[in-house]
């Protein structure tokens, strides 16, 4: 019986638009000018798209042990879906209350 390798931490943290995106990337060979044709958006704008999913990766790679609920906050901050002052608020709140179920 074969089973599956466990996904790899910065794999599970990927959405279905990542995967999509990721998808898309390796059929067009990695040319972000075919991507932005495909999507109908502009070359830089999928240049940022690409810049984010790096960050996201380099986020779940270097950050393996670190609490899940920290990282799915950072995670939606480099999806541009939450600014810096919101993250740094969350995550100072978030780790507070952490401190004080300790005591």
């Amino acid at each position: 019986m074969n089973t599956a390798p466990p996904l790899p931490a910065w794999l599970a943290g990927m959405n279905e638009e990542d995967f999509g995106f990721i998808r898309r990337f390796l059929l067009a060979s990695g040319s972000l000018k075919q991507m932005a044709e495909e999507y109908g958006i502009s070359y830089p704008t999928v240049r940022l798209r690409l810049d984010r999913m790096i960050e996201k990766i380099k986020l779940y790679e270097k950050h393996t042990k670190r609490d899940p609920f920290e990282t799915l906050l950072r995670s939606a901050h480099i999806d541009g879906k939450i600014d810096l002052p919101t993250l740094t608020t969350l995550l100072t709140a978030y780790r507070k209350e952490q401190n004080h179920e300790e005591k």
